[in-house]
């Protein structure tokens, strides 16, 4: 008998790294990079200057918080915006700003979002998510969920933007592992703005010939009634 292939937390906490470097990049058009080195940690908090929260459940049960230098949320906000085409004069210049906290709360929805997706392509289960809680504080606040986590590990990364700037990712969760009983493929997810990007590439040829062709006739029957 083979020895199954099994996906732990550390798995599951590489991919829902990747779903954040991948869209905050995207989002900001700048590299997101993360540690290689994660922390075991004993209890999840959020930590000054920005937090956000979000909590899932379904195929298994956790929490992710992310924590935000001011300098970090700064970067990353005004990035996003710049790349938006935001003009710099509607651009917030303090991190205690609402406009900061909900664009970063709309940056983490996406983020958990193409968590869920990716875990439902690669895991073959499903979880969903409430939306993110945001807000800007001064001090540590401990987060206590009631949850059903029956053994809950804790691990802490270290996110890097590309001005060096720092910002923290932890993640909660049941100690589980998904164990491969055979090999299945993954299915590529499908990009809603690749098929729109698609679809306005293809020739438009044929429309283009039935419109000449239309006004071919109007020619030749405005050269008839001249008797030409």
């Amino acid at each position: 008998m083979r020895k199954n292939n099994t996906i732990s937390t550390e798995d599951i906490l590489a991919t829902l790294c990747k779903s954040v470097t991948e869209v905050l990049s995207a989002a900001t058009n700048n590299k997101i990079a993360y540690s290689a080195m994660v922390q075991k940690i004993t209890r999840t908090c959020m930590r000054p200057d920005i937090g956000c929260f979000v909590l899932f459940d379904g195929g298994f049960t956790g929490l992710v918080v992310k924590n935000f230098t001011a300098q970090a949320a700064m970067e990353i906000y005004g990035d996003y915006m710049r790349n938006m085409g935001m003009p710099e004069s509607e651009i917030a210049k303090s991190h205690l700003s609402d406009d900061v906290s909900n664009v970063l709360g709309e940056l983490m929805n996406q983020v958990v979002g193409d968590f869920t997706n990716k875990v439902r392509e690669q895991l073959h289960t499903s979880i969903t998510q409430n939306q993110p809680k945001m807000m800007a504080i001064n001090k540590q606040v401990q987060i206590s969920v009631d949850t059903t986590m029956d053994r809950p590990q804790a691990r802490r990364v270290t996110f890097t933007t590309e001005d060096q700037n720092i910002f923290y990712l932890e993640l909660a969760m049941d100690k589980t592992e998904f164990i491969k009983l055979h090999d299945f493929d993954i299915a590529e997810a499908v990009d809603p703005d690749d098929i729109i990007a698609s679809e306005k590439a293809k020739p438009t040829k044929k429309k283009t010939e039935v419109k000449s062709s239309a006004n071919d006739d109007i020619d030749d029957d405005f050269m008839a009634d001249l008797g030409l």
